[in-house]
């Protein structure tokens, strides 16, 4: 059988990219009139009404709630999941403001910190290290606050569609010195960073498709990427797992480091690969589970499913 065609890549309107981009630039302004705690508290008015409006969202978020957390009340599920949604629209405050109020002569102002000593100096001794978090609270402010003190950070992320809007965006990002790198074809250049003992950054609870490593998150294999694993276990790198928490409704942030794998903890798995990939997915539920309603539970976590499970 002949393969069938790839599908064409939908070209992109530049005039409305473009426009598109000009709007987002006066709703800046437009929010920069207000203080960013009036922001955040609009945004979770704008996330209340995504989570009455989004089907689609609502609804994926109410079904990853159920399987995840079974024992719990349809009221809790529900509460859990519209919050979620105000979390979403807050970080788009967060990202937008962060360049704006964190200084190097503020930054206790809006963040206190957990356990990160361990992981603060294997950064400065040069070795080389992975961080890896997830779609949780403010992710972003990590990557603006090492890079603001100098240290040598890569996150690799995926740009937007819209080119404008990405690149503004990316602007935001790098304002304190946080390097960028395009997450398509990454590989060769984050073996090479690797080898110059620098931190690269993952966010690592997306979806692998077939080809990724199943391990166990919330009670159901998740399909992950295999490149952290293989990178730690090639370069022989610690992987650090760490997250960023909102304190109540302000853009204020606890920071902590809750799991660090070292290189000789894997050293007699029997499968190191499979066994790095399940501990660092562990540890991200274990932080995840300490403020569920913080988790992007619309995300399609479990969209590729094992073939054991296909075949029963």
């Amino acid at each position: 059988m002949a393969d069938s065609p790839k599908r064409k890549k939908k070209k992109h309107n530049l005039l409305v990219d473009w426009l598109t981009y000009f709007l987002l630039r006066v709703l800046v302004v437009f929010l920069y009139l207000f203080d960013v705690e009036t922001n955040l508290n609009t945004a979770c008015i704008l996330g209340r009404l995504l989570w009455k409006y989004y089907h689609r969202g609502r609804k994926r978020a109410l079904e990853n709630l159920r399987a995840s957390y079974p024992e719990k009340s349809e009221q809790w599920i529900w509460r859990t999941g519209r919050r979620s949604f105000e979390h979403l629209v807050m970080l788009t405050i967060d990202i937008l403001f962060t360049p704006r109020l964190v200084k190097k002569y503020n930054w206790r102002d809006y963040s206190r910190y957990k356990n990160v000593e361990r992981a603060k100096w294997l950064m400065l001794e040069g070795q080389g290290l992975l961080m890896v978090g997830a779609h949780y609270s403010n992710f972003e402010i990590i990557g603006f606050l090492l890079g603001m003190f100098g240290f040598e950070i890569y996150s690799i992320a995926r740009p937007l569609d819209n080119k404008y809007i990405s690149r503004y965006l990316y602007g935001v990002r790098r304002a304190a010195g946080q390097r960028i790198i395009d997450k398509k074809g990454a590989t060769a250049l984050m073996e090479e960073l690797a080898s110059r003992g620098s931190t690269l950054c993952f966010v690592a609870d997306q979806d692998a498709g077939k080809k990724g490593v199943f391990v166990d998150f919330f009670g159901r294999k998740a399909s992950t990427y295999k490149s952290i694993g293989l990178l730690a276990l090639t370069k022989n790198m610690p992987i650090v797992v760490g997250y960023s928490r909102r304190v109540d409704n302000r853009f204020f942030f606890e920071i902590g480091i809750n799991r660090i794998i070292f290189p000789e903890e894997w050293a007699d798995k029997d499968d190191p690969l499979k066994w790095v990939t399940a501990e660092y997915t562990r540890a991200i539920e274990e932080f995840v589970r300490e403020d569920p309603s913080q988790y992007w539970w619309l995300h399609r976590r479990w969209k590729r499913r094992p073939k054991e499970e296909k075949e029963k």
